[in-house]
């Protein structure tokens, strides 16, 4: 007789995190044990203090909220709704509970059994990091120090090779196959009408063999076999399977053991699941075009601003890639930004040279806003200046002139290759950012003594550049004027603080997020503006505060803080690795979009997704009270 009850939990449960990872026999098995309770509003799961129960908690409907007593009142910590796993602090403690779970209206909850769920899952390295996080999560610090050995992807140093053969290999999806009947003639004609070099043969797209050109000519041409002959006589069988996601490396010393040039790609890795894809030596060998050496040695040598096109599109493979193998965020980034850099300066090499003339005095080419913070993955607006050096004030203008003239060409170009214009102009081109050492000195301190809304966001953006060409003096009497300007500015510094916190923290119910209102936008998460404006932000009050000098990435602005003030070393790295785990979301948001990633959809996120960026949520809430008390912004406010 069939278990109708546990059938409908199982078919509840394969719909959210981390069950939809397991087997249908695993969750079916799961769902026999289960226990089922129907709770009203205001009604306990467990007290904090309680003993441990034998099971954990996923909301089959109504909502939950995990509170904590501070000071003899209630807080709440978290809020759960359907889909939501809660109470697993049975998992990985063995204390008793230290918040309480209280219904929020009336909720059906269905309780896990331990005994027969962690056997299930002791071998999979992915659900029990999702139990971590999901644990994490719910509590106080999600990035505590206990779990960040868990939690925190290894970020081992990598060099840039290695991180490109990590890669996954790109294999052919519109695979072309014929049946194991078919003549030689036929399949020959299909390889040229289609210009390939081999044919899958296959039974209702299970693989049976390939052919190849090399079958061709070893074994027809030889007269070994005719061409009215059967696909089968002359197919290599068993074809070498393996999953989505197989690296470059892997495919490679696959092909090379077995002497083989193609790999086929199905569902489950094996020949007895159905075809997926094709992987060839060739499609390898393509992609190494794409590795960060030769990429970089290409940008060196280019010649035209079409080529450097190209490479900027290789540049974007290369980091989807890293995304999808999920590539530690440290070391993209540093690849990322080197490439780009050094398209840049390829840009204003070539540009110069078309100037006719070698600038007039030494200046430098900075980078800025998130390409000056090291933090700039997709495509988006150019944001630079110039600076040079003094000159008497009759060569000024014609000094000027040249570097505008030059700024022109650089930024048409940059455009051209992908980098947007700034709609708000903040581009070298324009007279307001090409100035001289004494010029910027003056406007910087014009901007922190005289301080308004517009000095604030001016401040915001040209405080964090990089230089990206040319002479580094420059810059770095720039940043010496910026510490001493700052340096006990405290009306500057809490105007900065009150600017940071203008983007309240967005936790809590997803759909209570603060969406757009109006516009092209309307009802998405401006991830950008809510999430990683106010991380930026705080790391860039900090890092001023405290006088830290030629560090302009946030992240490491932390780890910096986190060095400086040891006994707060893990609220600081909890706020380094926040900014690393936005960025890279917006980065796998953009890349899936194909824009900027800056916009999202609420609703098509996943649990998994959405439990990610409420650990980050949870961070800027506790940063920004930071700010609010050390810099006493209660009067701002």
């Amino acid at each position: 007789m069939k278990n109708t009850i546990a059938e409908r939990v199982a078919d509840f449960l394969k719909n959210f995190p981390p069950f939809d990872q397991l087997s249908k026999k695993d969750v079916f098995s799961i769902s026999e044990e289960v226990t089922i309770s129907y709770l009203e509003k205001g009604k306990l799961v467990y007290a904090a203090g309680d003993a441990l129960h034998d099971q954990f908690y996923i909301i089959n409907k109504g909502a939950v909220a995990l509170n904590k007593e501070v000071n003899s009142k209630t807080q709440t910590l978290d809020h759960f709704d359907e889909g939501d796993i809660f109470g697993l602090r049975p998992l990985f403690a063995k204390e008793n509970y230290a918040t309480s779970a209280v219904t929020e209206e009336e909720s059906i909850l269905y309780g896990i059994p331990l005994a027969v769920f962690k056997p299930l899952i002791a071998q999979n390295k992915d659900i029990v990091n999702f139990l971590i996080e999901s644990f994490a999560s719910n509590t106080e610090n999600p990035f505590s120090k206990e779990l960040n050995a868990d939690v925190f992807q290894s970020t081992l140093e990598f060099d840039s090779k290695e991180l490109f053969e990590l890669q996954p290999a790109r294999y052919v999806k519109k695979v072309i196959t014929a049946k194991p009947n078919v003549s030689i003639k036929s399949v020959a004609q299909l390889m040229q009408k289609h210009h390939i070099g081999s044919i899958l043969i296959e039974d209702d797209m299970i693989p049976l063999g390939i052919v190849t050109n090399k079958d061709l000519r070893n074994k027809v041409i030889t007269g070994e076999h005719t061409i009215e002959a059967e696909a089968r006589a002359i197919m290599s069988s068993p074809v070498l399977c393996y999953p989505k996601g197989v690296s470059m490396s892997q495919a490679q010393i696959a092909m090379l053991k077995h002497n083989v040039s193609h790999l086929c790609i199905t569902a489950d890795g094996t020949p007895n699941s159905k075809i997926i894809g094709i992987l060839s030596q060739h499609d390898i060998t393509m992609m190494r075009g794409s590795n960060p050496a030769v990429l970089m040695k290409a940008i060196k040598r280019s010649n035209s601003t079409k080529e450097l096109n190209r490479i900027r599109k290789k540049i974007m493979v290369l980091l989807d890639g890293f995304m999808q193998q999920n590539i530690p965020l440290t070391q993209t980034s540093k690849i990322i930004f080197e490439l780009n850099d050094a398209t840049v300066k390829r840009i204003i090499e070539r540009c110069i040279i078309k100037m006719g003339k070698q600038p007039p005095v030494s200046f430098a080419w900075m980078s800025l806003g998130s390409q000056g913070r090291k933090e700039q993955l997709l495509h988006t607006d150019q944001d630079n200046a110039i600076v040079f050096d003094n000159v008497e004030d009759v060569k000024l203008e014609a000094v000027r002139d040249y570097f505008l003239t030059l700024a022109k060409k650089v930024n048409k170009r940059l455009n051209s290759i992908g980098f947007d214009f700034c709609p708000a102009e903040m581009m070298a081109k324009n007279p307001k950012w090409c100035l001289t050492l004494d010029e910027w000195k003056n406007q910087f301190s014009q901007w922190t003594s005289n301080t308004g809304d517009d000095e604030i966001l001016l401040s915001s953006i040209f405080f964090d550049f990089d230089i990206t060409y040319g002479d580094a003096r420059l810059t770095n009497e720039l940043s010496d004027h910026i510490l001493t300007i700052t340096k006990n500015n405290d009306l500057f510094l809490a105007k900065l603080g009150a600017s940071a916190l203008r983007s309240a923290s967005p936790l809590g119910f997803f759909r209570q997020f603060l969406v757009e209102s109006d516009g092209e936008h309307k009802d998405f998460f401006d991830l950008k503006k809510r999430a990683i404006m106010p991380i930026v932000d705080a790391g860039r009050l900090l890092a001023l505060s405290n006088q830290i000098k030629n560090i302009n990435n946030t992240a490491e602005r932390f780890e910096k803080m986190a060095e400086l003030f040891p006994d707060d070393k893990e609220f600081y790295l909890a706020c380094s690795y926040t900014t690393k785990a936005l960025i890279k979301f917006r980065t796998k948001q953009g890349l899936l979009h194909n824009d900027s990633g800056r916009f999202i959809e609420l609703s098509a996120l996943t649990k998994e997704e959405k439990l990610k960026l409420k650990r980050c949520f949870k961070t800027i809430a506790r940063v920004q009270e930071y700010i609010k008390l050390k810099f006493n912004l209660n009067n701002f406010l």
